[in-house]
C-alpha cells in the first residue's frame, strides 16, 4: 500500500531534521568517540553505528535537549559494546577507566564549544581589519610576507602585530571565560 502524501512529508521532515542535527554534531561526536577508542578505524565504526542507533530513536529525542549530549550518550553504549565485542585484544580499557573516559569527553566537548563561542564574540570585538589579518593568518596557503605587504608593513612588524593580536584575544576569551554567562 503506497504512503499517504502528508506521511511522506513528514518523514521527509523527520530526515531533514535528524540530518541538520547530525551534521552539526558530528565533529565534536567524532573527537568525543575518538576519546573512547585506541584508533581511527575504530572511531569511524563506532560512529557509524551511532548514527543507525540515532535515527532508529530519532522519535525519542527531546527536542528541547542538546543533540550532541543525546547522541554522546549513544555513542558511549555503543562504543562500550564495540569495545566489549574486541575485549580479545589485550589493549582494552577496564570499564570504569572507559566511564571516566566518556564523562571527561562530555566535559571536554562543553568546553571547546565555550572557547569556540568567547573566540566569535571576541574576533567580533576586534576592528576588521585587524580580524582580517588575525584569520588570514590562519588561513591554509596563504603567506604572512604577502599579508605584511597587503598590511604596508615588514614581516618582522607584521608579526609583532599579530602577536599583540593574539594575546587581546587571548586575555578577552579568558576574560570571558572566567566571568559568569549573561543573558
Amino acid at each position: 500500500m503506497p504512503e499517504a502524501p502528508n506521511e511522506s512529508k513528514q518523514d521527509d521532515e523527520r530526515y531533514e531534521a535528524y540530518i541538520q542535527c547530525f551534521t552539526h554534531a558530528e565533529p565534536d561526536l567524532r573527537r568525543f568517540i575518538r576519546s573512547l577508542l585506541p584508533t581511527w578505524s575504530d572511531t569511524d565504526e563506532v560512529l557509524q553505528q551511532t548514527a543507525l542507533v540515532a535515527w532508529r530513536k530519532f522519535d525519542d529525542f527531546d527536542r528541547s535537549t542538546q543533540f550532541i549530549k543525546w547522541t554522546c550518550v549513544i555513542a558511549r553504549f555503543e562504543a562500550l559494546a564495540y569495545r566489549r565485542k574486541m575485549a580479545r585484544d589485550r589493549l582494552v580499557f577496564r570499564e570504569d577507566v572507559f566511564e571516566l573516559m566518556a564523562s571527561e569527553g562530555i566535559d571536554e566537548i562543553e568546553e571547546r564549544s565555550a572557547e569556540h563561542s568567547a573566540l566569535e564574540h571576541c574576533l567580533g570585538a576586534i576592528p576588521p581589519e585587524q580580524r582580517k589579518f588575525v584569520t588570514l593568518a590562519y588561513t591554509p596557503g596563504v603567506k604572512i610576507k604577502e599579508l605584511a605587504a597587503e598590511a604596508g608593513s615588514t614581516s618582522a612588524a607584521f608579526y609583532m602585530r599579530l602577536k599583540r593580536i593574539r594575546h587581546k584575544l587571548m586575555d578577552c576569551i579568558e576574560s570571558r571565560q572566567s566571568s559568569p554567562p549573561t543573558s
